[in-house]
């Protein structure tokens, strides 16, 4: 057989067998349509829609998916610090969701003369080193506070830290002030500070405020005051608010500062720091922040030595040593600071204590155990001016504020009352009657003088008028 008739039988012969034996679905894919324009461009549009629909969803922080999904997906599939870093790095994208509605009118509040949209806060612990300030004044918060913030850097206590307790809505934490350190978070609110500022103060929005939360090195001296010093200095100029934390379980020696003699030089110290801000810089509110587990006396003794200073407000109260008996959580025996709902009953009674020892013009800001609108007007009634939510917004996720709001405006509107309205109810009749009494001289003593001022000008006035005659 010639060689090319034998090469034409063999490629005849392997054609046979591809088409006999080929599998019947790669007989089947020889059957395919290519696909037409017509029809990429269907598949085109329905991805984008539905890419488009579910943006819009995500970035609604009303939305179901981020309290039933997104938070339980963290919680139970992450350690617990895993799940919060990860939640601090996607708000700080900027491309977290975001609280669409306007807040309603009967929520606005007042602090030192400022209008404030809402009084739901965000509690220092979350943004620890002030990476994701934007994305969480996104979610609605009126009130972002940032830190501990320690002079240096340092990693804080040994990991494992943060336990949850969902048995019981709780959180132990023992972090013990990580931190990148003052200047690293100096650099990221600078970083904020637009080309042309407004008049809206550090948190650049309008009913908001911005503060730094200060704390304090594990390696520094128990009594000394100078991280906190250094804190005002550094963070006065970009703050709205400065947080004085002497109150944390979980840096040993730190809650000594609450007694008298050294939370009198603390307080000292810090104001004397902030007066000697360069006039030009904004000089921010002192606020200082307590533990619940303080005892009666104590809190009065601290109210004593408040009243003597020019100290703007208190925060009652970080999280509690304590262990409340009815705890069933497997956890509860995990060293730490206790928050969640366990947290509310000691929180609620220090403030009351406080504010019935603390004159009206100071005012206070409840943190404790907030889930709900009810638990913040809860806060409103004993005499807080604002509140701070921190383990809440942990399990109820993105959307915990617009929800705590909402059923902040329903309570109040069964009551025919504002927030404003319960908050100034509240302190004129729990304040201290000895405050309202001095304030009361002080305001008659004010009347009086600017009645003798305006006789002596009268006087001053007629002898001129009579010199030109």
């Amino acid at each position: 057989m010639p060689i090319s008739r034998h090469c034409h039988w063999h490629r005849s012969y392997y054609m046979f067998r591809q088409r006999a034996f080929r599998p019947a679905f790669a007989r089947g894919l020889s059957t395919w349509t290519p696909r037409t324009p017509i029809r990429t461009g269907i598949y085109g549009a329905v991805f984008a829609l539905s890419a488009g629909l579910f943006t819009i969803y995500y970035l609604d922080a009303r939305s179901a998916i981020h309290r039933y999904v997104f938070a339980p997906l963290l919680r139970y599939t992450l350690d617990p610090e895993t799940g919060h870093r990860l939640a601090v790095q996607v708000l700080k994208t900027g491309l977290g969701p975001r609280d669409p509605v306007i807040d309603d009118t009967r929520l606005k509040s007042e602090l030192w003369g400022q209008d404030i949209s809402n009084p739901v806060g965000l509690a220092a612990g979350f943004d620890k080193n002030g990476e994701a300030i934007d994305g969480l004044f996104n979610l609605g918060f009126s009130w972002v506070e940032i830190g501990s913030v320690t002079p240096k850097p340092q990693f804080g206590n040994p990991r494992p830290r943060v336990f949850h307790l969902p048995d019981d809505s709780g959180l132990i934490n023992r972090y013990g002030f990580p931190s990148e350190g003052h200047a690293a978070v100096l650099s990221r609110l600078r970083a904020r500070v637009p080309r042309f500022p407004d008049d809206h103060g550090a948190a650049f929005r309008a009913g908001s405020v911005l503060a730094v939360n200060l704390g304090k090195n594990k390696e520094s001296a128990a009594e000394s005051i100078e991280d906190f010093v250094a804190g005002v200095r550094t963070f006065g100029p970009y703050s709205d608010v400065l947080v004085v934390n002497v109150s944390s379980p979980n840096t040993p020696g730190l809650r000594g500062l609450q007694n008298r003699d050294l939370l009198e030089a603390l307080l000292a110290g810090v104001t004397l720091a902030r007066e000697q801000l360069p006039l030009s810089m904004r000089k921010p509110k002192l606020v200082l922040k307590i533990a619940p587990d303080l005892t009666e006396d104590q809190l009065v003794e601290i109210a004593a030595v408040i009243e003597k200073t020019s100290i703007d407000g208190v925060i009652v109260s970080n999280t509690t040593i304590q262990r409340p008996s009815d705890l069933v959580d497997p956890n509860k025996s995990e060293t730490g600071g206790l928050s969640g709902a366990p947290l509310k009953q000691y929180s609620l009674a220090a403030l009351r204590t406080l504010r019935a020892n603390l004159p009206a013009r100071i005012p206070l800001i409840g943190c404790g155990g907030i889930f709900t609108g009810a638990d913040a007007l809860d806060y409103a009634k004993a005499g807080a001016s604002l509140v701070q939510v921190y383990t809440g917004f942990g399990y109820d996720g993105a959307g915990a504020c617009r929800r705590i709001k909402d059923q902040l405006v329903d309570e109040l509107a069964k009551e025919g009352l504002t927030w404003g309205e319960v908050v100034k109810k509240a302190v004129l009749e729990l304040s201290s009657k000895r405050g309202r009494q001095i304030e009361r001289e002080v305001g008659e003593t004010s009347l009086q003088q600017l009645i003798a001022e305006a006789e002596e000008l009268g006087r001053l006035l007629d002898q001129l008028a009579e010199r030109e005659l």
